[in-house]
């Protein structure tokens, strides 16, 4: 796996909290302006509850492991780095996992499968590789934090789009009286869903001034 992300490579003092927090929610946002993660985002986000459990599953992922990775960035070796990475993201993967099946054994039903996928997951390997192992603890978590509150935003937003058309309701409360778009509730209609998103995304981002998200990315 590549790991993907439009920050360079961080040399010379890290930014702000507040910026590496508004560049992982906004400016940066895994799904709508880098287009990683695609896949688990549209198997799972036909709900608000399933959007939210997978969002705050990979936020503790991410925080924690740049965390890790930041701690530990003196005495991994550059070549094997990556599978040092994977290794340190399947610990905490398999500790949330572990967490959900216990505490929220209902909803682990409906989730756990991709929860158990995190593993792979784009989002989280490529801020190991472009910000955590070349920062220190307190700014790799924030940008952690940040990029985690960004996908797990991501993640809802589409939820709630995707229920409200495709089910005529938000968190299982009808709150359409018309017949609702079914074509959402499936997994083309996700993929629409997102589209429509990223639109309006980067139609935000050049109102702000700024460059639209690049093109292309990793969907795993």
């Amino acid at each position: 796996m590549s790991a993907h992300g439009t920050t360079p490579a961080v040399s010379g003092p890290p930014p702000s909290p507040w910026q590496l927090l508004v560049n992982g929610i906004l400016t940066e946002n895994p799904v709508f302006r880098l287009a990683l993660s695609l896949c688990p985002a549209v198997a799972v986000t036909t709900t608000v509850l399933n959007g939210l459990i997978l969002g705050v599953a990979v936020l503790a992922v991410q925080v924690l492991s740049s965390m890790t990775v930041a701690i530990f960035r003196g005495v991994i070796h550059p070549r094997v780095r990556i599978p040092v990475y994977t290794i340190i993201i399947a610990v905490w993967v398999s500790a949330i996992d572990m967490t959900l099946a216990a505490f929220a054994p209902a909803v682990y039903a409906q989730v756990g499968l991709y929860v158990k996928l995190i593993v792979a997951f784009a989002i989280i390997i490529s801020r190991l590789e472009v910000f955590a192992s070349r920062q220190p603890l307190v700014p790799s978590f924030f940008d952690g934090l940040g990029m985690g509150l960004g996908f797990l935003l991501a993640l809802v937003t589409i939820g709630a789009f995707r229920e409200l058309l495709g089910n005529g309701s938000v968190l299982g409360y009808h709150v359409l009286p018309s017949q609702p778009l079914l074509f959402f509730a499936l997994p083309a209609g996700g993929f629409f869903s997102i589209a429509l998103l990223m639109a309006f995304f980067n139609w935000l981002e050049r109102a702000r001034g700024g460059k639209p998200a690049a093109s292309g990315g990793s969907h795993g």
